[in-house]
């Protein structure tokens, strides 16, 4: 196994460095390298030649995003760093790793972050949930501040930047980041017409960044080994390591750093164990529940963003949730598109009404009350909700993997309207 930089201070006991002992590991290196002995516009160069996407799901490339925010003495202030800590992902859990685990890290990451584009306020909008995390964060800003890496002139420096521990009510939508800006100036958590983009217009109408944990987190590194060096962690286009996880019916269910690229089936066989016995592979999500299923004829592909797409799906944030052949495929995507009706936000008719729509079809079809016709009538929402019909993304990732569950498992959908039955509830026939 190669270099796994994110996750090189995580102890098996889950114990985080605190600050003596993250920098004695080499902690806050990159902040006095970068504001010692680098321009903002040199820490964004870096980070762009090195390749680095956003781990949030997108996979957008984080250099060119800071490139987006205004800078010069004529730039609006203040300037704003956000952290999307508010995973909700089903199946994802990555990022809960890595805060509870090392939450030095992700603040060096802010700290270099805002640098880069002059910001000098940064939040970190945290999932309710994750109280452990909340709990070490708070712990370790104030240690960070206490050593003047937070507040005002860190390290002698003309840079001051102010961090802030937001932990949000909680909801899907707020992965979207102008839902998530709308959520933390107070207001209803719906998203924003774009353009403009937060980069221009965020919080409060200033320039601001929204960025993931694992993303962030990569930053440290980058700053202080190069781009060179980043780029060769990984084994394909895109640079470094990422953060890989499997849940479902398999041996050894988790996460592991790995290079990006590393093959579905390396992760699935050699990191998850494989399938337990008596269970046999179906298909698995390969980035989260919003991503469209893959089956035996993709695992051999690399996991990474731009190799995924060409199986029909998308790597989203790369942890993978399995299907078993003891599992209903009927029932496993009502189950996703429950989840997703009831975590609309409302804001357009397609979403809240399609998606609420579509639940029921599923259940009627998991009730033995289901028609032929809805096979087809699941296949039109597929496209009636799908790509450019509503205002965010968060309908069209919810039938992403309906279209492919219904590709991928018609006979299913036959058998239950044939049979009037879930054919996997007890006493079915196999």
């Amino acid at each position: 196994m190669g270099e796994q930089p994110l996750t090189r201070n995580i102890r098996p006991n889950a114990e985080p460095l605190w600050l003596a002992e993250y920098e004695k590991a080499g902690g806050y290196e990159s902040v006095r390298k970068a504001l010692r002995t680098m321009a903002p516009q040199e820490v964004q160069k870096l980070v762009t030649d090195s390749g680095l996407r956003g781990r949030g799901g997108a996979g957008f490339p984080t250099g060119r995003k800071w490139s987006f925010v205004p800078m010069g003495p004529d730039a609006p202030r203040p300037k704003y760093l956000v952290v999307n800590a508010d995973e909700m992902e089903p199946g994802t859990f990555k990022d809960r790793l890595l805060l509870e685990g090392d939450p030095h890290q992700m603040i060096e990451g802010m700290i270099v972050s805002a640098y880069a584009i002059q910001a000098n306020v940064g939040y970190i909008f945290l999932r309710w949930e994750y109280r452990l995390a909340a709990e070490r964060l708070r712990k370790a800003i104030a240690e960070a501040r206490s050593h003047v890496y937070l507040g005002r002139h860190i390290l002698g420096s003309d840079f001051c930047f102010e961090l802030y521990l937001h932990t949000s009510a909680g909801r899907y939508i707020c992965g979207e980041e102008t839902a998530l800006l709308n959520a933390l100036e107070g207001k209803r958590a719906i998203p924003r017409s774009k353009p403009p983009f937060p980069q221009v217009v965020g919080l409060w109408g200033k320039p601001t960044i929204v960025q993931n944990v694992e993303t962030l987190c990569n930053i440290p590194h980058i700053i202080v080994h190069g781009a060179e060096w980043y780029r060769g962690l990984a084994r394909g286009k895109d640079g470094g390591t990422k953060i890989y996880g499997v849940s479902g019916k398999v041996k050894r269910p988790g996460a592991w750093e790995l290079p990006m690229g590393t093959p579905i089936r390396e992760i699935l066989e050699e990191h998850a164990g494989g399938m337990r016995d008596g269970f046999a592979f179906r298909g698995l999500l390969p980035g989260g529940a919003s991503t469209a299923l893959l089956v035996d004829e993709h695992l051999d592909l690399p996991m990474d963003f731009e190799s995924i797409p060409r199986g029909g799906s998308r790597m989203g944030t790369g942890t993978m949730i399995v299907l078993d052949d003891r599992a209903c495929p009927v029932g496993f995507a009502q189950n996703l598109e429950h989840f997703f009706a009831q975590e609309s936000c409302g804001w357009c008719t397609p979403c809240w009404e399609g998606l609420s729509w579509t639940e029921r079809i599923l259940q009627n079809l998991e009730d033995g009350q289901g028609r032929m016709e809805d096979i087809d009538l699941l296949a039109a929402h597929t496209k009636l909700i799908g790509p450019g019909r509503t205002f965010c993304a968060l309908a069209p990732g919810a039938m992403d993997p309906l279209q492919s569950i219904l590709k991928y498992c018609r006979a299913d959908f036959e058998r239950h309207i044939h049979e009037k039955r879930c054919p996997r509830v007890a006493g079915a026939p196999a």
